[in-house]
């Protein structure tokens, strides 16, 4: 599987940004999609998960409430709506494939990854 994020951009605080993950190779239906992201000077860490169906979705506690991942298998892309964005979340946002079925959190765990798209939330 093959991934390209992009929407990435410039942002006030308070504002928005929606993410688009798109995939190419074999079936995409069958990953779980995730989202990290790694600011700089920081580890990378997870933001949101999506199972392969779209009926299981876990966020990281930074972002719950605020975030929302979806999925659209017939255009093999996936989104991450960012409302009520922060300073904090300013970093480099990745999408990463999953062929299990366990939510899994941990980056090691994700067999593909894409190459990233800057978000930048200024104060």
């Amino acid at each position: 599987v093959q991934l390209q994020a992009s929407g990435g951009g410039l942002v006030q605080t308070g504002g928005s940004l929606r993410l688009s993950c798109a995939a190419s190779g074999p079936p995409f239906s069958s990953y779980a999609i995730g989202w990290f992201r790694q600011a700089p000077g920081k580890e990378r860490e997870f933001v949101a998960r999506i199972s392969w169906n779209a009926k299981i979705t876990f966020y990281a506690d930074s972002v719950k409430g605020r975030f929302t991942i979806s999925r659209d298998n017939a255009k093999n892309t996936v989104y991450l709506q960012m409302n009520t964005l922060k300073p904090e979340d300013t970093a480099v946002y990745y999408c990463a494939a999953d062929s299990g079925r366990v939510v899994r959190t941990t980056s090691a765990s994700y067999d593909y990854w894409g190459q990233g798209t800057l978000v930048t939330v200024s104060s």
